[in-house]
């Protein structure tokens, strides 16, 4: 079974934004539709919606405050719930691997589901149609039409994408078109590109993965950096990081020799696997990585692969420089981004499951359990947003001010949508003029609406500080 998804969402941070729509098609191992589902859910009140995400997707100020539509934190039951009924399965979307999942994570996370990896676990693993359009790009090019853009380079956009190929609507970036044109993609693929489809269906298990990386074949990954198009790196497994066990090396052999590489010679190792161009590459064996075994007849390359097998020195210094890449990065101050940071203990995640089916005034007593701090702050937080009156005067009053100090920052470069952030793009929007008159005027009196109440903001407020419930 295939689980087609889209979102649309307030805006484009996983971690400060949140999903306004989940459209969802269930498939039959043919790509044949078996059920369908399009859901929609209020704007959290914390959150101030990115004024070109509204204008994109279609969303209207009203949808925003419906009352007839359920909470956030409803709509997260209803996906967790929407997950557990159509799994296992493989779900899949368009670019839903660097985006829509980092979204639903943080949604399961921020509010307190016991689990942020459902579309991982019981059987469940995932795919990424936009991956196998880059690789159909480079391993099958005149399997798909491929459009350009007003440059004249290639596009890869979904929107321009799924026309071109002969698939028409009249509303992309609803979440429910773009699931129906990433189906339409597919199956062209699957039927033009057989072997890339089928490899593709491979690298969905990250054991699968695993093993013909480190079976020390010589292999071809496909990646897209920016605007240029894929490319195809030919290489060979190259060392595991032992910190990350999903995250394997792999050398490209056409731009080194792996006899030229010392493993005593620390700078040359940490050099491999961060100088550019880079020769040594990172695989995440668990994110569907475009992996594909292509033919080489490259005597010089095999041979390469060959020695690189046995160094099993050089496997294991490359390895050790990945951990030691990224080993020094700062811990995030916000909350949303401490979503990695560290496991919960085996008394929270009871506590997490008693929290889901809850009422609101149990959920202030465990929040007052939970040991884990993130837990206490976006427990605080949801009991905020859902039944304020239930907390003390000194919670409602922190609220209050943290939420104004997040709208008023005044970062040039913000994480988060401020109020100067969406008052430059209201006027971005106004001078593209992408919207019609009537509906600028509606987005500029939503946003103008928003202004906030005389508060005392606190100074220096603590990110991740305990809230008195």
């Amino acid at each position: 079974m295939f689980a087609f998804f889209d979102l649309e969402t307030s805006g484009t941070s996983p971690a400060f934004d949140q999903p306004l729509q989940f459209a969802g098609i269930l498939t039959d191992d043919t790509l044949e539709e078996v059920e369908r589902i399009d859901i929609r859910c209020r704007l959290s009140p914390h959150i101030l919606p990115a004024p070109w995400a509204l204008a994109v997707t279609g969303v209207s100020p009203g949808m925003l405050s419906n009352p007839n539509l359920p909470s956030a934190f409803e709509f997260s039951q209803e996906v967790s719930s929407l997950i557990h009924r159509w799994g296992p399965a493989t779900w899949t979307g368009y670019n839903n691997i660097a985006f829509d999942e980092q979204m639903l994570r943080q949604m399961f996370y921020q509010n307190l589901h016991p689990n942020l990896y459902l579309t991982q676990m019981d059987g469940n693993d995932r795919m990424d149609i936009m991956k196998l359009v880059y690789a159909t790009w480079v391993l099958a090019n005149d399997a798909l039409t491929w459009p350009t853009d007003e440059a004249g380079k290639i596009t890869f956009k979904l929107d321009q994408l799924a026309p071109a190929n002969g698939f028409v609507s009249n509303n992309f970036h609803d979440a429910l078109a773009d699931v129906e044109a990433t189906i339409n993609i597919a199956k062209l693929i699957r039927d033009r590109a057989p072997d890339v489809w089928v490899q593709s269906l491979r690298n969905r298990s990250k054991n699968n993965v695993q093993d013909i990386m480190q079976s020390g074949q010589v292999l071809t990954l496909i990646e897209r950096f920016g605007a240029t198009p894929p490319r195809a790196y030919r290489g060979a497994y190259a060392g595991q990081n032992p910190d990350n066990r999903n995250a394997l090396a792999l050398m490209d052999l056409d731009l080194v020799d792996p006899n030229t590489l010392d493993p005593t010679d620390a700078s040359a190792i940490a050099n491999a696997v961060s100088a550019s161009p880079k020769t040594v590459r990172t695989v995440a064996i668990n994110n569907a990585p475009n992996l594909f075994e292509v033919p080489i007849d490259d005597s010089d390359l095999l041979n390469r692969a060959e020695d690189l097998r046995g160094n099993h020195d050089l496997q294991t210094a490359l390895g050790n420089a990945l951990a030691e890449r990224f080993a020094d990065r700062s811990e995030p101050d916000q909350v949303e981004q401490k979503i990695y940071a560290g496991f919960y203990s085996t008394d929270d995640k009871k506590r997490l499951n008693q929290f889901e089916f809850a009422s609101w005034a149990k959920r202030i007593e465990i929040a007052q359990a939970f040991e884990d701090r993130r837990l206490q702050w976006l427990a605080s937080r949801l009991i905020y947003l859902n039944e304020p009156s239930l907390l003390s005067r000194y919670a409602q009053d922190y609220w209050k001010d943290a939420i104004d100090q997040r709208w008023q920052n005044d970062d040039p470069n913000p994480e988060w949508t401020t109020i100067e952030h969406a008052s430059r793009q209201l006027a971005e929007i106004a001078d593209q003029g992408v919207l019609s008159i009537h509906d600028l005027q509606a987005l500029k009196e939503y946003y103008s609406s928003l202004g906030t109440s005389e508060l005392m903001v606190v100074n220096a407020l603590d990110p991740i500080q305990p809230v008195h419930l």
